[in-house]
């Protein structure tokens, strides 16, 4: 069992630690998951400018993930939805009405240049072989931008989940910018669907959100969704919208859908309600109000971080700094080596070095003269003269040689010199190279994307969440029928006690003296007997004065107290008088008269008595009570004059 138990354990956490990191949850530094990450390395791969079928990219990125192709598909058409780094051509589904994209043998895509310009920099990022070996992939890209804000990200692994928001491109490269400059700067959810969104407890990425629909109430007989909370379809709305008419919560007269490439949905009110009545009703019963939890959660150092907006932004600013550095570097080395061939090669042809080779009857010999040939010349030099760069200079063509144009050589050779000169400039201020790249990347993004893309679509507003038990309506009868002991909204017969909506909680207090709070029920046996039912709201019970007058079971002593019932559990008996007493009476008036009859015995002079309720103070639920006479009780009396007989 032992072993057993070892390869179980250690099999889960790979597994575990697989799916936490290979499949559910984005890397920090490019904002992508594998699947993503391989479908963006295949586009720049099979870039050629023109329009791929969706099908023959899902087909090349099968060499990279072996997951099958439905996984890759899927992907592809919400990272194009995006609309950020992929070009699409066809139908992709509809992100208003939730409808489908089409097969991926009818749609077709290409990659962005805009993604180049951020994502794609193979001599500077890590490649691993493939699965199988016959290929290499990047373990990352080295974003130039907070993908993982711009994009946002879902994702359930084990044990731990992410839910990243997507925010406005625009803003998020003004929030580096800000950061880069140590300017305070602020962040919050941007959706391609629009809607409204309190941000009051966001929280910088950690807590949450509330969406609302964006609604046209100009016409007082109808409402018209114009935009859609985020994370809702049309057909989700609308579906939600008719479960609440049918239950009569919203008087509708009919909804209809005329979304396309534009949210419109229409909602036709019944003769006498107005669009003010169903505002609230909508938020409160439907999905034009959600709450949405955020969790930021991402791969940084190949482990799962919780991270706040404010720490992405000051990772990739920082970033991005990283990869300038690296980039120039790069370019300086490539410079520096351009520089040095076409000064070896303007000397061994200004000079007449390859004269010296004609003669040379061996490779080695010919690379001696070469080499000798130079010597003279080695101050010029960018560094010493290796084997390599003599085979070059023996490659250059004789037509190049006879051809060979001096000036030329030097124009090239100065502005090498020039470019590395800036390259100088840029490294020793590597913020500012930042920071004018942002600016840059801005300008080409709204050039390629459009204004209207890189404009916030989601409006920022504070507003309360609409209270359910707020909105609803009281009208419902709650009846109870004596004869058969039950109570609730389904019993026919009965006297109805009050109206009540389906969220409402009521206080029943039984003949035997027991009492319970519970949901309105629909049809519930109380008993053949009950003293009171009624709402158990706050305002409701703190309205309501008990008075109860009880006897000791032993002595039959009459006893009296008088309290509210303000604190209770649901759905629990409790007894609202003490353990081993009766009940004889429990009122709800303030004040009243009453009278206690008492068990007549020898030299008793007085058989009644009458007391005001009045004249007892109001104490808590738990007391004992006050003892009214040290007689034995009978029963109670209302309107009971000398002489005259009880009415009970």
């Amino acid at each position: 069992m032992a072993y057993v138990k070892n390869i179980f354990d250690k099999n889960f956490l790979e597994y575990a630690s697989y799916v936490i990191r290979d499949r559910a949850i984005p890397d920090i530094t490019d904002g992508l998951k594998p699947v993503q990450r391989r479908i963006l390395h295949t586009l720049f791969e099979k870039d050629d400018g023109r329009f791929h079928k969706v099908a023959n990219i899902t087909g090349e990125c099968m060499k990279y993930h072996p997951h099958g192709d439905a996984s890759i598909y899927g992907a592809l058409v919400v990272l194009a939805n995006k609309e950020v780094f992929i070009d699409k051509q066809g139908n992709y589904g509809n992100l208003y009405t939730g409808a489908p994209a089409s097969a991926a043998r009818y749609i077709e895509c290409r990659i962005r240049p805009l993604a180049r310009d951020i994502l794609f920099n193979p001599a500077i990022s890590n490649y691993v072989p493939t699965y199988d070996g016959r290929g290499k992939e990047p373990v990352v890209f080295r974003s130039k931008l907070p993908l993982p804000l711009i994009l946002g990200a879902e994702g359930i692994a084990v044990g731990m989940s992410t839910k990243i928001l997507p925010h406005n491109l625009k803003e998020v490269i003004n929030a580096e910018i800000a950061c880069l400059k140590g300017e305070p700067f602020e962040l919050y959810p941007d959706f391609q669907t629009g809607g409204i969104i309190d941000v009051s407890d966001y929280r910088d990425g950690l807590g949450k959100i509330m969406t609302r629909a964006k609604m046209d109430t100009s016409d007082p007989k109808r409402v018209v969704i114009t935009e859609l909370p985020a994370g809702t379809t049309s057909e989700q709305l609308i579906a939600s919208i008719e479960a609440v008419a049918k239950s009569g919560k919203i008087k509708a007269s009919s909804i209809d859908d005329y979304t396309t490439d534009k949210v419109e949905i229409e909602i036709k009110l019944q003769r006498g309600v107005y669009t003010q009545d169903v505002v609230d009703a909508l938020y409160a019963y439907t999905d034009c109000e959600q709450n949405i939890a955020c969790n930021l959660l991402v791969i940084k150092d190949n482990m799962p971080v919780v991270m706040t907006a404010t720490e992405v932004i000051q990772y990739h600013a920082k970033q991005l700094q990283e990869i300038l550095h690296d980039e120039l570097e790069y370019e300086k080395a490539t410079l520096t080596e351009k520089l040095h061939l076409r000064t070896i090669e303007r000397i061994f042809i200004e000079e007449r070095i390859y004269k010296s080779i004609e003669e040379m009857k061996t490779a080695e010999a010919v690379n001696k003269a070469v080499k000798d040939g130079f010597i003279p010349f080695a101050a010029e030099l960018l560094r010493p003269l290796t084997d390599d760069d003599v085979e070059h200079l023996l490659k250059i063509p004789i037509r190049r040689i006879s051809l060979y144009d001096i000036n030329k050589n030097r124009q090239e050779v100065k502005e090498i010199n020039a470019r590395l000169k800036e390259i100088a400039r840029l490294l020793k201020h590597i913020k500012e190279y930042a920071i004018s790249w942002l600016e840059g990347i801005e300008d080409k993004a709204t050039k390629a994307l459009g204004t209207e893309f890189m404009t916030r679509k989601t409006q920022i507003q504070r507003f309360d969440a609409v209270d359910v038990k707020e909105v609803v309506k009281r009208d419902m009868p709650l009846r109870y029928d004596g004869k058969t002991g039950y109570l609730g909204t389904s019993v026919a017969s009965g006297n109805e006690i009050c109206k009540v909506s389906p969220f409402d909680r009521i206080l029943i207090l039984r003949k035997n003296g027991t009492y319970t709070v519970c949901d309105v029920p629909e049809k519930l046996f109380v008993d053949k007997g009950m003293w009171y039912c009624g709402l158990s709201d706050k305002d409701s019970l703190s309205n309501v004065l008990f008075t109860v007058v009880f006897r000791n079971k032993e002595n039959k002593y009459p006893f009296i107290k008088r309290c509210r019932i303000t604190q209770f559990i649901l759905n629990r008996d409790y007894a609202i008088a003490p353990e081993g007493t009766e009940i004889m009476h429990i009122d709800t008036r303030d004040a009243f008269d009453f009278y206690v009859k008492f068990k007549p015995k020898p030299r008793q002079k007085q058989n009644e008595q009458l007391f005001h309720a009045g004249d007892y103070e109001e104490k808590g639920v738990k007391t004992q009570g006050v003892r009214l006479a040290t007689k034995e009780a009978e029963k109670i009396v209302f309107n009971l004059k000398p002489d005259q007989p009880s009415l009970l």
